[in-house]
């Protein structure tokens, strides 16, 4: 790839899971009302055509992974377990009084942190108080995030008795020196372990996050990485470019050194090594930083233009309707978003006087509702469209510029009506959004906000 593209596009940028994106929410004028009043309204719009979507967020580990920017807590008192199940549940209690109709599952992601820091029992009481209060769509998916080291057969065998269909196993890199700066040293026999367990009980899609740029990460380590995960065929990966977000409070990384992280060229190289034989191993490009074998929904679903995107990640169908449960949750009710209190003890303590944890939000105004449209199509289907006035107004029209030199160097096609991304523009498609990102282009963070695009 071209170096000098990478040195003039690798600046930092959202990865654009929701439009506007969190640092660009209007917090001033959201009201906790205003969520209520959106979550009801998309709800009777949506429940009985497609229902909603849940994620619940379970942020346990018991070790800090030092490439990690998500919300967690490290603890290795299992006493937690019961307390937070609980709260969990009060919530979506509080969402259900607040319906005059049963809910309609469609998905469930089960994030972290880690979920299978959770017994077995716990997952199971989850699982069942969920359902005490809503039913399940006909074809509903629930998916969990598994950590290779401590997944257990029955573990596997419990969610797949709830439901669960379909697994992610975090890998990241197998080479021992990267394991150990980032502190995430799990054996490749692990991984091998909980793959063939998952397929032994009949799980139909099983996924492999692996992570590019990481520190002391270099060529060789990507084949490798990628040459044992080709000997075990998941049926979909997630190939991440490392988000080095230091300036996050409470993330855990700190061990390694800036010099240690390979970037610009040196980064770019790793990706495109690791796409190329991904490609050749039968893998097909789905999004941004994701691939599918053709046999997985995610795949069927791109090739049926069905391919949706939001805070879970990208996502086989969508649902208007997504409520994030469990501390720093976020939901999305299309018409608005809301994030849960970020702070266990808080989030704690709200529910105990029986109100959702909600702590800020974003009202989406009808620009903010184009402007999303464009950058999901982008996303997710790599070209977006304008057919009538509505969607291209006349800020859009004065982005034509910016475009028009992003053609010229090859990574887009400005046609009549829209614009759709070239294969040597793939790589550059978070700064493609952010040509349409009009609460960035008004104004520029003034402190760091977003990793590296490239």
């Amino acid at each position: 790839m071209n170096n000098s593209l990478i040195q003039k596009y690798n600046v930092p940028g959202p990865r654009y899971t929701s439009y506007p994106t969190v640092p660009y929410w209007n917090e001033a004028d959201f009201t906790y009302q205003d969520w209520i009043t959106t979550f009801r309204k998309s709800f009777a719009e949506s429940n009985a055509t497609e229902g909603i979507s849940l994620y619940i967020h379970l942020p346990f580990c018991e070790s800090l992974c030092t490439f990690c920017g998500c919300n967690k807590r490290i603890t290795k008192n299992h006493n937690v377990e019961s307390v937070y199940i609980q709260a969990v549940l009060k919530e979506w209690r509080l969402y259900s009084k607040l319906l005059n109709e049963k809910p309609i599952i469609k998905e469930i992601h089960l994030g972290g942190g880690t979920p299978t820091f959770f017994s077995t029992k716990s997952l199971e009481d989850l699982i069942n108080g969920i359902f005490a209060y809503a039913g399940k769509a006909e074809n509903y998916e629930f998916s969990f995030e598994g950590h290779p080291n401590n997944t257990t057969y029955a573990h596997l065998q419990k969610l797949y008795d709830l439901g669960f269909r379909r697994v992610s196993f975090g890998v990241q890199d197998y080479s021992e020196k990267v394991q150990k700066a980032i502190h995430r040293e799990q054996p490749f026999h692990n991984v091998a372990k909980v793959t063939f367990w998952a397929r032994e009980i009949g799980y139909t899609s099983v996924g492999h996050d692996i992570i590019f740029g990481l520190p002391f990460q270099k060529t060789e380590d990507i084949v490798d990485t990628i040459e044992k995960t080709k000997s075990l065929q998941p049926d979909r990966l997630a190939f991440y470019s490392y988000a080095h977000v230091p300036w996050i409070k409470g993330n855990g990384q700190r061990g390694f050194k800036d010099e240690d992280i390979p970037k610009d060229q040196e980064k770019r190289i790793l990706y495109q090594v690791g796409k190329e034989l991904l490609l050749k191993n039968g893998y097909y490009e789905i999004g941004m930083d994701h691939f599918a074998l053709e046999t997985d929904s995610l795949y069927q679903s791109l090739q049926k233009g069905q391919l949706h995107r939001n805070f879970m990640g990208y996502s086989s169908s969508k649902t208007q309707l997504m409520i994030g449960l469990g501390v720093s949750s976020i939901s999305d009710s299309w018409y608005s978003f809301a994030q849960n209190e970020k702070n266990l003890d808080d989030y704690y303590q709200l529910l105990e006087w029986d109100q959702i944890p909600v702590f800020r939000g974003h009202l989406l105004t009808n620009e903010d509702l184009i402007i999303r449209k464009h950058i999901l199509n982008l996303m997710c289907h790599f070209e977006t469209s304008w057919d009538t006035n509505e969607t291209y107004f006349k800020e859009i029209r004065e982005i034509l510029g910016q475009l028009k030199e992003m053609q010229q160097d090859g990574i887009l096609i400005i046609r009549e009506n829209g614009i759709q991304v070239t294969d040597k523009g793939k790589a550059f498609v978070r700064n493609i959004c952010m040509a349409f990102d009009l609460h960035l282009k008004r104004k520029a963070p003034e402190t760091a906000l977003f990793s590296m695009t490239v």
